[in-house]
Order: C-alpha cells, then structure tokens, then sequence
C-alpha cells in the first residue's frame, strides 16, 4: 500500500497515538524519582533515566507494532528498516522541564517517508506522514495526518486568522552552548519592540501546536534536531501553518520559522536581516 494514501495515514496515526500515550503515562508516573544520568551539549543540557525508559518503551512497541520500520530516536542511534517509513521519536521533550516539575513536556512520536529507508531522514528530505504529540500533566493529545488536518482530542484546529508582525505573540527556545545563548539573547532584544510579546515554553513540539491551536502566532528556534519537529511541525502545517527555514530553505536545525500567513514573512525576513541562523 502506498504510505501516504488516507487509509495508510490513518493507521500511523493511530499508532503514534497509542505508543505517545504509553510512553507520556510512564515517564508522569516517574517523575517523582527522576535522576540524571548524562549530558549532552553542555553540562546543563541533561538527559534522565526516564528519558532513556521512555525511548525503550517507544522502541519496544515499534517493534511490535510496525517491524519492518526504521526508527530514529533523541537517545539511541537509528534503527534502518524495509519499509520506507522511519518513525522519530523525541521520548521526553522538554527535559529540564520535566526535572524541575514544570508542566510543558512531552512525547512526541512521527512517522515520516524519507529518500532512502537505510539512512537517517533529515526534515530537509523528508515527508511527514503522521505525528502525535501528547502532553503528560494534562493528557492533551495533537495529532495529524498528512491531508487529513490536525486535531487537539479529537477537536479540528486552526490557526489564528493573519495579523501584523506588532499584534503577534512569539514562541521561541534557546540552546545550552553560551555561544549560542549569546547570539539568541541578541535576536530576541532586536524583536521584542517589534512583536505584542514573546513567550520561552521550554519545549518545542509543544509551542509548535500551541501555533496549530491559536496560542501563539509565530514560533522560531535556532538548533532544534529532527524529533523536536517531526510531530509538531506537520501537526502545525496541517492546521494551517507556515513551517519553513530561512533564505528559501526548509526548516532545519539552522533555523525553524512557522506562523501565520502575514506575520509569518514579517517574521522570516527580519530573521534573515538579523542573521538569526549564525551564532555570530
């Protein structure tokens, strides 16, 4: 069957539904002995044993569930497959978050089709087919489907109607290199005479469909990896989003900009401007 007939669609969906849900009540009924057990970018970029149970728990299922699947987690190299569908899995977004006791985290799970099943996709090829983002603490469940629109349980969403770039509120994150921080401080000071506010959630996938619910305008970040996007970034395209890089290019870890029609180019050019994808 083709992947990205309806039918098919429908059926990944409803597995990244299922496994998000699994993996979200593990890691909510964990979080009162979360430990760290590595780093990654920095010493405050951390990784926590649930972190690594969660990804288990998602790979497990997989597994069971769609064997002949590759599978491309934040935690654990990629698994090829045969089928060309490679599921990308983010177990816990939003970690510092999750340490700290603060609510935005999630799980996010998609299933994208990329150029060629034995390697790795990238958000720059691929094509996302299907994607699930739920939220632990309040059993929030966004899903879409490639042509099939995006849903907040089981309820359609949209985007808010277009507006100018100065009535708009802006989601955005910052990585954990000082650098970088530096940079990012530097851009967000430029925007935020420019902007009606701009809000710092900690967890991408989660701003991406506060956009696709109409709690957010616009959202950029510099740094996000493929499964911080793969979910939310189709789930906010179905809803009638604008997800793209910047200089004609598709939303990467350069930089990831989506929005409303409008403030959306506002917004993508004064990035360009600005030179918001260096770390200069």
């Amino acid at each position: 069957m083709n992947p990205d007939t309806p039918d098919q669609v429908r059926e990944l969906v409803d597995v990244a539904e299922v496994i998000a849900r699994e993996a979200g009540a593990l890691v909510r009924d964990g979080r009162r002995d979360v430990t760290v057990s590595a780093t990654k970018s920095s010493a405050q970029d951390v990784v926590t044993a649930m972190d690594l149970a969660s990804e288990a728990l998602l790979r497990r299922r997989l597994a069971e569930l769609r064997p002949h699947d590759a599978v491309l987690g934040e935690e654990e190299a990629f698994h090829p497959g045969t089928s060309g569908i490679t599921w990308v899995v983010d177990p816990i977004d939003g970690t510092v978050n999750y340490l700290y006791g603060h609510s935005p985290y999630a799980v996010s799970v998609a299933a994208v089709r990329g150029p060629d099943p034995t390697v790795a996709p990238e958000p720059a090829t691929w094509t996302a087919l299907a994607g699930c983002v739920f939220s632990p603490e309040d059993g929030r469940s966004y899903t879409a489907g490639l042509g099939l629109g995006a849903t907040l349980d089981g309820h359609a969403l949209r985007v808010n109607p277009p507006r100018p770039l100065i009535d708009s509120l802006v989601g955005t994150g910052f990585g954990y290199v000082a650098s970088r921080r530096r940079s990012q401080g530097r851009i967000v000071a430029e925007l935020l005479p420019r902007v009606r506010d701009i809000r710092r959630a900690g967890c991408a996938s989660l701003d991406l469909c506060a956009l696709a619910a109409g709690g957010l305008d616009l959202y950029y970040e510099r740094g996000l990896q493929p499964w911080d996007v793969a979910a939310g970034a189709l789930i906010a395209q179905e809803a009638g989003a604008q997800v793209t890089g910047l200089r004609g290019g598709q939303a990467q870890e350069a930089m990831t900009v989506a929005g409303v029609p409008g403030a959306f180019e506002e917004l993508r050019a004064f990035l360009e401007e600005l030179g918001a994808d260096s770390d200069i």
